[in-house]
């Protein structure tokens, strides 16, 4: 790395304008995983955040929408699974005096979560949909005709873009009545535990997964995730062609450096890692401003803007970036490699 730093300090401009050219790069990709998961957790959070092993809905249903249980097969799976909850989950518009927002209504036994309210004719309010109404407890809110009283604020839970609302099981199958579910007692079954799930689902007509794969059956949820995740790796693949690009342009300039160097006999090995150091110094410099800008800029950011910061949408694109600026860099060595220690004593004269 003697050759490496000393080059490094000969030519801060180069370093510079690579080092910022990745940071930008970090900047895109941190900014665009930390906007996805910001928008992920308004779509399914509430669904990741039940205590389950296994979510059934209907047989064939191709999301929880299409889901419909009848009291048969809600019966059908407590006798198999005495820890599985009926859940409830529909959305319409709730109001608290002139305030209307969309909610998503989970009705539920209170086994299922500590959110759910024990009292017919009440609801607890997720933080979100407590700021949105501008309701808190003590307060009535309207659903689909009928008042309910505010007897809680929960955590933050998001449901299709929508914030949650809790309420007891029967109090969700008399509002799905009311607005075209018919006599549906609940969306899907919440299990814990362990059982034959395959068998569980065949006499019960359901089908069943993990919380995690029960994920595309939220709307839009598939290609949202899908779109954005295409682009994040369109940008991985691009800040990997374009460090290489860098450090070929380095490499070229380098050679006859380079030349002398093997002219004096250093070996092929030695020469890449030096060249591989600088790139994971540049690289490593890069990639730490982009994050730390990114880290800044997600503290700063209103609520209202769904950016998420955790080490998934953070540090991970980090160790990505170098890893691929560091396979650039690989498939940049060629003039690092190639270059001729007789070019370096003048044979070409």
């Amino acid at each position: 790395m003697f050759v490496a730093w000393r080059d490094l300090r000969a030519a801060r401009g180069r370093f510079a304008l690579i080092a910022g050219v990745v940071a930008l790069i970090t900047v895109l990709v941190g900014f665009l995983a930390g906007l996805t998961g910001g928008l992920a957790a308004q779509n399914v959070s509430a669904v990741l955040n039940l205590d389950a092993t296994r979510i059934a809905s209907s047989a064939g249903a191709q999301s929880f929408a299409d889901s419909s249980l009848s009291a048969d097969q809600v019966a059908q799976w407590q006798r198999a699974d005495a820890n599985a909850d009926p859940l409830g989950i529909s959305q319409l518009r709730a109001s608290h005096g002139d305030t209307t927002a969309g909610v998503a209504l989970f009705g539920a036994p209170a086994t299922l979560d500590p959110a759910v309210p024990t009292t017919p004719g009440t609801v607890s309010l997720s933080a979100d949909a407590a700021a949105a109404l501008g309701a808190g407890v003590g307060d009535a809110v309207q659903l689909a005709g009928g008042t309910y009283d505010v007897t809680a604020v929960t955590p933050a839970a998001w449901y299709s873009h929508t914030p949650v609302v809790w309420l007891t099981l029967p109090d969700w199958q008399q509002i799905a009545g009311t607005t075209g579910a018919g006599d549906a007692a609940a969306t899907v079954m919440v299990a814990r535990g362990d059982a034959d799930w395959s068998a569980i689902d065949a006499a019960a007509g359901t089908q069943s997964s993990s919380p995690l794969m029960a994920l595309p059956l939220i709307g839009a949820f598939k290609s949202e995730i899908g779109s954005l995740g295409l682009i994040i790796g369109l940008l991985f693949a691009i800040s990997a062609v374009v460090v290489g690009a860098f450090f070929v342009v380095w490499g070229m300039q380098r050679r006859g450096d380079v030349a002398i160097l093997k002219a004096l006999g250093a070996a092929n090995g030695s020469l890449r890692k030096d060249s591989l150091g600088q790139a994971a110094v540049v690289l490593a410099v890069g990639v730490g401003l982009g994050t730390l800008v990114v880290v800044a800029a997600g503290l700063a950011l209103p609520a209202a803007v769904p950016f998420l910061l955790s080490p998934l949408t953070t540090l991970l694109p980090a160790v990505l970036l170098i890893a691929l600026g560091l396979i650039g860099a690989v498939l940049a060595l060629r003039p690092v490699t190639s270059a001729d220690p007789l070019t370096a004593l003048g044979s070409n004269r």
